[in-house]
């Protein structure tokens, strides 16, 4: 472990450690030569002599240095200082989806897809350069406090171009899929599984499969079916649970092609949350739920790799592999490590072509009589298959069987029509009167009733496509090609079209604010197009949208054209989130801020709530937008006026006990989440918060919320005070959403 203060490589100041893995520690640091916070990965001591576990370290970092995307954590540098490996990595300040989860129970759907799609859009971008991140998990998701989601932990990644096939299960047993449980052949099918299962927990609040021990999760995974998310969570829309069902498939071929098919879906799913347009492969033979033998249990129990190799022995493709039981928890820090295998390839195994060509000649010989009796029984099996063919046919041919695509022939017949014969002419002789029957009006029907209508007259039917129609609403049938009211032969065919619409939709409200990627799906989605430009916007958050034209609500031809004019923020300063650094010590409170661009400045006051040199409260206080190059006031505890209350020279002031005894009554716009609550004072010509408490979610039947409090300040500060409330957002962060009226305080 790492001391504070340690530079490594002349440049990253160690800070602190903020988290460990299986191979590594990863420290918070600060770069001196680009003034910035980053994360550094450190190779733990044991492993560091050993050229195997070094290979691996490096091996991870190359992999995760040729990625570069908003949703991935950013590789900067790698490198050895003195026996040191390092991997620089960019610091992302935030909360693990894990924790968010936990803090909130269940996420909202909007919440979740946008969440989901992010994700995807980083795995996108590393499958599209042969890797494979093969740990996919709340834990590994990191929401930025400017609401950014990016993907951490390529520490088990592996490129697929790479002929090794780790034999250990990878990843965490929660989320891991079918064929990583098996040991088998993971790709990118696996990450949406693991996805998948991530969105099942984001919705409903819970895993799909748990255990006391990682084998018995394991054996979920491959033998039990998932539970529909709707059954935690009953309002759950149709398409988005769809999505969810189809990541999840335990066959890799009944999922998601590809991350790019996975996006369109969610994208979709935000513009039409109950369409049916999810499309699930369906069950055969192969993609059945896996049944392990007691032997093959007893063996992923055991976790032994003798037994595997016994049973490599045995089966020429074994199913399982060693899978370890390890009921304890890792501390994860979102930057977990992996291993790579070493491949051993067999030189002398394709070497033995050239040998006993002799014995060879002298089998063929005799093996020869044996394979032409085969030549001719197959023979007569394909002859005879012909000739049944042929029958089927002319008899098909002679009863003049029709229908359509859902037809079905007349009742006389007595027979199921599964194909779409050639409709019969109408002006045929040989047909009698009692044969002919009269075409019914399709017209302004579902399909469903067209072809009910149809088929209770004898009639077949075939689906002949959509048409624009400003008639015939959007789904109901618009045309047909047989007259109505003329005479058919019975099993005749009628094709049908369906109205798409008039032609014309309506660009939705609502669509400023949103994200490019959120107002392109519901463009899209009504067939439209988008054509983007950017301005700059001190109103609208960079990346979100500011107008359109044709603006909102207004009407449109399909494949209208709409320009959206995105935000690219503030024109005039950059700015950043004040953080909360109550209770760090000035250094390091002085460094957090001015590595985000800030002005530092200091008072002093005594408190008994921190240690003396620690920040007692700010100026702004924490969750203020502020520019870039802004100055916070941080007020710290000084030893003196921590011992005894000293009287200050210009004015003769003490630090004395204010007090106040307040209710609070609900803000109009508080959802019901976590809030914080601060008394704010003035103090030395400045506004700072002299009390605060968070971490608290009140019903509605706790307000009016009781505020009895005592807090230490100067006797000359202001008895003006008030309090703010404030509301943490998706990002962590708290937001203010209320302030009290002005009151007075009391001090002894």
């Amino acid at each position: 472990m790492l001391k504070e203060g340690v530079i490594l490589g002349e440049r990253y100041e160690i800070i602190n450690r903020i988290g460990s893995g299986g191979m590594a520690d990863v420290y918070k640091a600060m770069d001196h030569k680009l003034n910035r916070m980053v994360a550094v990965k450190v190779l733990k001591t044991e492993f560091r002599e050993d050229k195997t576990f070094i290979s691996k370290f490096r091996t991870e970092a190359q992999a995760a240095a040729g990625l570069s995307h908003p949703n991935v954590v950013n590789v900067y540098d790698v490198g050895e200082d003195r026996g040191v490996y390092y991997i620089v990595m960019e610091l992302v300040e935030g909360i693990t989806l894990k924790d968010y989860i936990n803090r909130k129970g269940k996420l909202s759907v909007k919440e979740a897809t946008s969440i989901a799609i992010q994700v995807s859009l980083g795995l996108e971008a590393a499958h599209n350069r042969g890797i494979v991140h093969r740990d996919v998990k709340p834990q590994n998701i990191i929401i930025s406090t400017d609401g950014k989601v990016k993907l951490s932990d390529f520490g088990i990644a592996k490129a697929t171009s790479s002929n090794t096939i780790s034999s250990n299960v990878m990843g965490s047993v929660h989320y891991s899929s079918p064929e990583q449980v098996r040991g088998g052949y993971s790709d990118y099918k696996s990450d949406i599984y693991s996805l998948g299962i991530t969105l099942y927990e984001m919705v409903t609040g819970r895993v799909p499969f748990d255990g006391d021990t990682t084998v018995a999760i394991a054996i979920k995974h491959l033998q039990e079916e998932i539970e529909a998310p709707s059954k935690y969570t009953p309002n759950l829309p149709y398409a988005l649970e769809q999505i969810i069902l189809k990541c999840t498939q335990k066959s890799p071929d009944r999922r998601y092609k590809n991350m790019a098919e996975l996006i369109d879906d969610l994208k979709h799913s935000l513009v039409d949350p109950n369409g049916n347009f999810v499309t699930l492969v369906p069950l055969s033979s192969h993609a059945q739920t896996v049944m392990v033998s007691q032997d093959e249990l007893d063996r992923i129990r055991a976790g032994s790799a003798e037994a595997a190799a016994r049973k490599e022995e045995q089966e020429a493709s074994p199913r399982y592999s060693k899978l370890e039981d390890d009921s304890e928890e890792e501390e994860d820090d979102g930057y977990e490590d992996g291993g790579y295998e070493d491949d051993d390839y067999e030189e002398d195994e394709y070497d033995d072509y050239d040998e006993d060509d002799e014995d060879d000649e002298e089998e063929d010989d005799e093996e020869s009589g044996s394979k032409m009796d085969k030549v001719v029984t197959i023979g007569g099996f394909i002859v005879a298959a012909v000739i049944i063919c042929i029958l089927i046919y002319v008899i098909v041919q002679a009863l003049g069987l029709g229908g359509g695509r859902n037809s079905t022939d007349s009742s006389s017949a007595s027979v199921t029509v599964t194909a779409t014969p050639t409709p019969v002419d109408s002006s045929a002789t040989s047909n009698t009167d009692q044969d002919m029957v009269t075409v019914p009006d399709l017209r302004n029907q579902t399909e469903e009733q067209a072809t009910k209508t149809a088929n209770d007259l004898g009639l077949g039917v075939t689906y002949g496509g959509t048409e624009v129609s400003d008639s015939y609403e959007e789904g109901m049938v618009c045309r047909q090609d047989l007259q109505p009211g003329s005479q058919v032969p019975i099993n005749s065919t009628i094709t049908y079209y369906v109205s798409s619409g008039s032609g014309k939709v309506q660009i939705p409200t609502g669509l400023v604010g949103q994200s490019r990627d959120a107002v392109q799906a519901s463009l899209e989605s009504l067939g439209l197009s988008a054509s983007f430009s950017e301005q700059p916007s001190s109103d609208v958050a960079e990346g979100n949208v500011i107008t359109l034209e044709p603006g909102e609500g207004s009407t449109v031809d399909v494949g209208t054209t709409v320009t959206v004019v995105v935000s690219t923020g503030s024109e005039e300063a950059e700015q950043v989130t004040v953080p909360s650094v109550s209770g760090y010590s000035q250094e390091e409170a002085t460094r957090i801020l001015e590595g985000m661009g800030l002005e530092v400045t200091t008072t002093t006051a005594s408190s008994s709530r921190v240690d003396i040199g620690e920040v007692i409260n700010q100026s702004p206080v924490s969750g203020t937008k502020v520019d870039v190059g802004s100055t916070v006031t941080l007020v710290i505890n000084e030893e003196d006026a921590a011992a005894e209350p000293t009287t200050e020279p210009q004015d003769g002031a003490t630090t004395v006990t204010w007090s106040c005894n307040k209710s609070l009554n609900k803000p109009e716009n508080y959802d019901g989440g976590v809030i914080r609550l601060e008394v704010i004072q003035n103090v030395n010509g400045s506004e700072q918060s002299v009390w605060s408490d968070e971490g608290m979610t009140l019903d509605d039947s706790q307000w009016p919320y009781p505020i009895n409090i005592q807090w230490d300040a100067p006797s000359n500060a202001s008895a003006d005070v008030y309090i703010l409330i404030s509301e943490m957002d998706s990002t962590g962060t708290y937001q203010a959403i209320s302030k009290s009226s002005t009151f007075t305080a009391d001090h002894n």
